[in-house]
């Protein structure tokens, strides 16, 4: 089976200007997601798509690959799409975010682990146990799934209602995914949805157009680097492949 993984890196960002170009430990942001992505031998090839100058040029530095993309673009998943266009012979392209950077190869082969098992579900998604103190907090996306671990609903607000307190697990959602690649091919023609653009989760357009994401469960969560506080814990934090 032929794995693409796509990381879309934009140089824009209103909470960490120019934020994959920072460094982390002494190498860019998007070095360490890269050269992680890399560690994982599942997968056939891993891209860069950009739309900066100067992160495709420290991607090269490191003899990455990069394909530059349309700066207006409006989401991850369609820069993912315009790359794995280019790649008619994948099976299954990846949206490795590139503000990953601590993602783990064994994290890759779960997300994966559905495809390489024959099942072939459209798209899969990752998920760990949420944090009790997380329920509440928007900046945690909530994802609640059926029985066969496909998603029912993706939220910031704190999902289920818990009116008699229960067994049901809710998840938190990392923003990594899978798709098979057809299935990719009409996910960048489907009009964005209202749920969609209320939470302003992208994943939503998937659901509300009736089509179904598989849910992966791992057991621990990367440091996601979206603030200048994270960005400072950044600095301390060791890394364990």
């Amino acid at each position: 089976m032929k794995i693409l993984c796509v990381i879309p890196s934009r140089i824009r960002s209103t909470r960490l200007p120019r934020k994959p170009l920072l460094p982390i430990q002494g190498k860019p942001m998007i070095q360490w997601v890269y050269e992680n992505a890399r560690r994982c031998s599942l997968l056939t090839d891993v891209i860069v798509a950009t739309d900066s100058d100067e992160i495709a040029q420290v991607v090269r530095g490191i003899s990455g690959k990069v394909l530059m993309t349309d700066p207006e673009l409006p989401t991850g998943s369609e820069r993912v799409a315009a790359v794995a266009e280019q790649y008619p012979d994948m099976d299954v392209v990846i949206n490795l975010q590139g503000d990953e950077p601590f993602i783990k190869p064994r994290m890759l082969e779960q997300l994966v682990a559905p495809y390489l098992a024959a099942e072939m579900p459209e798209m899969t998604t990752l998920a760990y146990p949420l944090e009790k103190d997380k329920y509440h907090e928007p900046g945690a996306v909530k994802v609640i799934t059926d029985l066969q671990s496909n998603a029912i609903y993706f939220s910031r607000a704190p999902i289920p209602y818990f009116r008699i307190e229960g067994p049901a697990p809710v998840y938190h959602h990392m923003g990594l995914y899978a798709f098979r690649r057809d299935f990719l091919m009409l996910y960048k023609s489907l009009p964005q949805t209202p749920l969609e653009q209320a939470e302003l989760l992208e994943q939503l357009r998937v659901l509300e157009h009736g089509y179904k994401i598989r849910v992966c469960l791992t057991e621990e969560k990367t440091m996601e680097i979206n603030t200048p506080e994270e960005y400072e814990a950044a600095q301390l934090f060791k890394y364990v492949i």
